[in-house]
């Protein structure tokens, strides 16, 4: 009965955030054998006794013991809450929704959010899901990522129904332009958008505003035929100069840019803002909803003018809530930098954000997509969750991680044992199937042992050298023992002598080094290096995914 209430006090523990309460694990024995009632005050001193103990212990120690001596404990039927994205409003038979990144560079963690919602929908209600590339900032583009981009959304699982860019679409652009420069909507203004812009502010008009649409035209097509600099000219769309939001006011919808496209070269230099292009965009592609983050409010204002001089019907827009990311960089200008100076070996450098960086340290798709549909669409500003993301993420690969030995900053130690000892354990604990891990040590073996734990062992301690024997410490040298250790005990990792060199590469920047067991040195895979973490094989190194 003793090794039940020890038992149960583990599974309460490791079910309950590492704190074990004496009232359910009573409760439990109670219910699995009636007859412990007649011995009560003998019941609750032993339940007391291993109470105290797992309770002291780190989550770590209490995973390593429930893993090692109680793995039934792990396999049971998990009740996950069932997490489910609101219904959009106004669909009537399919949809026709968009993802539309600048080529900048390859997709990061944020992008992800807009990728799965846009998919999660179009795979709800059937339809189109438009990949649209907004490369109308020739400034702004690295040609690498029409690649990427493509890429990375393959990687996410997101189903594009078709590829849309912009760059393609100049000629359409100008005669949309031109059309609405013929109906009085858009003017151009000359030289000094400083003045332009000051006169906003304060809600006047340029006189430029007044001006024919036949001057306009005209002064279009000499912006298009390359008789102005970069800077000397603007078609702006008219919208509301007493507009609250000055931003809103006549904004530009096209600039001169004369920086070499990569895909056009030198045959555009003007070229669309976002609004317009979008805007025009999105009527002639036939998006029904729009989903895009709150920072976009402002944007919608000023292409509902686009939408309402023309007659458009307007998409249902959704805005969803900012999301800050911690300990995570992101921005292009820092990443590109950074691998100019050489301080990132490249996009998928683990220190970054990029997707494409955690893909490289063995996150699964799949975790993504669970984290965003369970952060569902609220409209508040939030942060992200590391620690949340991550226990999705384990709860995804465990059971088919392999389990392996990585001894950090090892040492070298003798173990004096007069037999040959065999080390026995799974692949994984919960899965018979898996195969085994199997080493034999002959008489007196030279193992390696964490240089940080061998300097905690007290003389005559016993320890328990992880699926292999326990050992006492004497005259600071390990000897193998008959002798079962009780109560609390240290458990640790190990490595044979022909275990290979290994570094684990940390996002922080750290590096460790170490032995990893020979069974794993040819895995190129996720595996779990018991006690220490989560990490991705590449050969002789490693990077380390979580917890």
């Amino acid at each position: 009965m003793q090794q039940e209430i020890r038992k149960q006090v583990f599974k309460n523990a490791y079910l309950h955030g590492g704190r074990a309460d004496i009232s359910s694990v009573v409760g439990k024995l109670i219910s699995i054998d009636p007859s412990v009632r007649k011995d009560m005050k003998n019941l609750m001193a032993m339940i007391k006794k291993y109470v105290d103990e797992v309770n002291s212990m780190s989550r770590d120690q209490l995973e390593e013991i429930v893993n090692t001596e109680y793995p039934d404990i792990l396999i049971r039927e998990k009740k996950e809450e069932k997490h489910e994205l609101p219904e959009l409003p106004n669909v009537h038979g399919n949809v026709v929704m968009r993802m539309a990144p600048s080529p900048s560079g390859p997709l990061h963690i944020g992008h992800s959010r807009m990728a799965i919602l846009n998919d999660e929908y179009v795979r709800r209600y059937g339809g189109r899901l438009i990949l649209r590339i907004e490369d109308t900032n020739p400034e702004n583009i690295d040609p690498d990522a029409y690649k990427m981009i493509p890429e990375d959304l393959q990687w996410l699982g997101v189903n594009v129904t078709e590829t849309v860019i912009q760059s393609s679409r100049m000629e359409f652009y100008y005669s949309e332009a031109r059309r609405m420069i013929s109906e009085g909507y858009m003017y151009v203004i000359e030289e000094n958008q400083k003045e332009f812009h000051d006169l906003k502010l304060k809600k006047i008009p340029v006189m430029e505003r007044d001006s024919e649409p036949s001057v306009n035209l005209e002064k279009f097509d000499r912006m298009l035929s390359g008789h102005y600099n970069d800077g000397e000219a603007a078609l702006v769309m008219k919208t509301d100069i007493n507009h609250p939001n000055p931003s809103v006011r006549d904004w530009i919808a096209f600039r001169i840019n004369t920086h070499e496209h990569p895909l056009t070269g030198s045959r555009y230099t003007v070229y669309p803002t976002m609004n317009f292009s979008v805007s025009v965009d999105d009527h002639y592609l036939g998006l029904t909803h729009v989903i895009r983050g709150i920072d976009h409010l402002v944007n919608t204002e000023k292409q509902k003018y686009v939408f309402m001089y023309n007659n458009w019907k307007l998409p249902e827009y959704f805005h969803y809530g900012f999301i800050s990311i911690p300990d995570t960089i992101l921005k292009t200008t820092i990443i590109k930098e950074g691998i100019k100076s050489g301080k990132y070996s490249g996009w998928d450098d683990i220190r970054l954000g990029t997707l494409v960086a955690l893909k490289k340290r063995g996150y699964r798709p799949d975790t993504f997509r669970k984290y965003w549909i369970s952060s569902g669409m609220n409209k508040s500003n939030a942060t992200f969750s590391w620690e949340i993301f991550n226990s999705m993420d384990r709860e995804i690969i465990d059971y088919d991680t392999e389990r392996y030995f990585f001894v950090p900053e090892p040492t070298p130690i003798h173990i004096k044992n007069p037999l040959v000892l065999k080390s026995h354990a799974m692949l994984h604990p919960q899965r018979p199937d898996s195969g085994f891990r199997e080493y034999e040590l002959p008489p007196d073996a030279m193992i390696y042992f964490p240089e940080e734990e061998l300097s905690k062992i007290k003389e005559g301690e016993i320890i328990r050298l992880k699926d292999l024997c326990a050992a006492i410490m004497k005259g600071g040298k390990l000897q193998y023992t008959k002798d079962e250790p009780e109560g609390r005990v240290k458990i640790i990792q190990w490595a044979p002598e022909n275990s290979g060199d290994m570094e684990v590469f940390h996002p922080d920047g750290n590096i460790d080094k170490g032995k990893i067991e020979p069974l794993a040195m040819d895995k190129h895979q996720v595996v779990q290096l018991e006690r220490y973490g989560y990490v991705n094989l590449y050969g002789t190194r490693a990077y380390f995914l979580h917890k």
